[in-house]
């Protein structure tokens, strides 16, 4: 188990391109989703603290992390795919 969700399998299946199309942009609402929850929840915690800007930047930092880790995981089966078809030729 990869840890990806299931549609990200449809990425592999290139039978069918609309699936890969709406695959990578579930992927573009996961990245959008997790770095602008990162920075509203930052942003709530400096306006609960009264800070200047700290946990917003470190929101920000964290919806990047999660946003890079959560997108490898979700392009993993399709990179997988391509290594072990062969489809990656160097030249």
């Amino acid at each position: 188990m990869t840890g990806a969700p299931d549609f990200c399998y449809a990425l592999i299946d290139m039978r069918y391109p609309w699936l890969s199309a709406l695959s990578l942009l579930g992927i573009g609402f996961y990245i959008a989703g997790a770095i602008i929850l990162g920075v509203l929840g930052g942003k709530w915690l400096d306006d609960k603290f009264g800070v200047d800007r700290w946990w917003t930047i470190g929101g920000l930092v964290l919806g990047i992390i999660v946003a890079v880790y959560g997108t490898y995981n979700m392009l993993r089966p399709f990179i997988k795919s391509v290594n072990k078809n062969g489809n990656n030729k160097k030249e």
